[in-house]
């Protein structure tokens, strides 16, 4: 490697540990205001609650509990399925579908439902679901901005449409857009979820974002610390429940989408047949092995190494009645913790924390959200505009 090179590494891997520190520089280096979009987490919670409110969600109930439920949508909105799933838990009576391509499945008919979901009214995924569930005679909820194409379709088919205001990027609505979904399913008799719920997460969101304010010194900032600590490594997300792998994939879509980082999320469970073995690649325990103690640090830039953030969630006390899930969930758990360790790859734990499990996703997602912006800034990116997607964009519409 040349002298060159070997600037141009170290320039692009540095971090300004400094400018997360000056909260004036940072919110100016913060041109978007992405930390003020995550910051409104809980507000977007009361505000789609209030929203679906209106939308006369009750008439999608007057011809029973659906045969299956096909949540439409790209990105955040295929997300919201994600969590729609995991509230609903095993008990759902019905099936639960995300649907990422245009269109609805074929066996789709009027004995469904179908919430279609765009952040911004216009994703073809969306609207090609919403048409042709209109077509086929499913009960049909739209999800999107006011005055958009989407609300357009689901006027001219009669259904309901929840209007959630625009916000850019699409990943800064997930609050936004899961509200309505999960309201829709409760009107469909799929989830038990109470007002109190929705009220206690958008507090416990409201918390998060008071403590991972730009004000906050990285010291008691746990998303400033946490960016610090991804800086310069390969992320692995691991979710130790179902709840906790819908968080990791999120946490995953932000690091990617804000910070550039690339990222292994999943679940645990998955993790224990194969990928766990990344504790022992050339990233992980071999890393380790291979660093010489006496090398002059100012010669190389530092290896890049795995950095592993697990997301324990020991789940409510009527959900571990059974005992043996929970109990192998943290065995499996404890299991990575000791297992990284013995390799030299550093692992953190995010436990999650709440009464109801929309609260307790939303304890383990808020921190890393600001984390994986706090990240881009200190690497003077803006984490909202990312030229590669444009230009795909782009080139997906010629």
């Amino acid at each position: 490697m040349t002298p060159e090179s070997k600037d141009w590494l170290r320039g692009h891997r540095r971090v300004e540990e400094a400018l997360l520190d000056d909260p004036s520089r940072l919110i100016a280096a913060d041109q978007s205001g992405m930390l003020r979009a995550l910051a409104s987490a809980g507000a977007q919670v009361r505000e789609s609650a209030a929203l679906a409110a209106e939308a006369n969600l009750a008439s999608i109930a007057d011809e029973g509990r659906p045969r299956a439920v096909v949540v439409a949508g790209v990105g955040t909105a295929a997300r919201t399925c994600d969590v729609l799933e995991t509230v609903a838990g095993p008990r759902c009576p019905v099936p639960v579908l995300a649907h990422r391509s245009a269109g609805i499945p074929g066996w789709v008919g009027a004995a469904d439902a179908v919430i279609a979901v765009s952040a911004s009214g216009r994703s073809p995924e969306a609207l090609a679901a919403a048409e042709a569930a209109a077509r086929r005679g499913s009960r049909l909820v739209a999800i999107g901005p006011p005055d958009s194409e989407l609300q357009s379709l689901a006027e001219r088919a009669r259904a309901p449409f929840v209007p959630v205001p625009r916000r850019a990027p699409a990943r800064a609505s997930l609050w936004a857009l899961t509200v309505p979904v999960l309201l829709a399913a409760r009107t469909l008799g799929l989830v038990r979820i109470a007002e109190a719920d929705f009220a206690e997460t958008a507090a416990r969101l409201d918390e998060d974002a008071e403590r991972c304010r730009p004000a906050a010194e990285s010291f008691v900032n746990p998303a400033k610390a946490l960016a610090l600590d991804l800086a310069n490594s390969i992320p692995v997300v691991w979710g130790s429940s179902p709840l906790a792998t819908v968080a990791a994939r999120r946490v995953g879509d932000m690091l990617s989408a804000n910070a550039r980082y690339p990222v292994v999320a999943g679940s645990l469970v998955e993790a224990g047949r194969g990928r766990v073995g990344l504790l022992d690649g050339v990233y992980g325990g071999l890393a380790e092995s291979a660093r010489d103690i006496f090398a002059d640090p100012g010669n190389e830039p530092e290896p890049t190494r795995l950095r592993v953030v697990l997301l324990r969630d020991g789940g409510l006390p009527d959900e571990a009645a059974t005992g043996e899930p929970s109990i192998v969930e943290e065995r499996r758990a404890d299991s990575v913790v000791e297992l990284a360790a013995r390799r030299g790859v550093r692992c953190g734990v995010i436990q999650a924390e709440g009464a109801s499990p929309l609260e307790r996703l939303a304890s383990l997602i808020a921190v890393p959200d600001f984390a994986s912006v706090y990240l881009a800034l200190a690497h003077g990116l803006d984490p909202t505009a990312v030229p590669a997607v444009d230009e795909m964009k782009d080139f997906t519409r010629r």
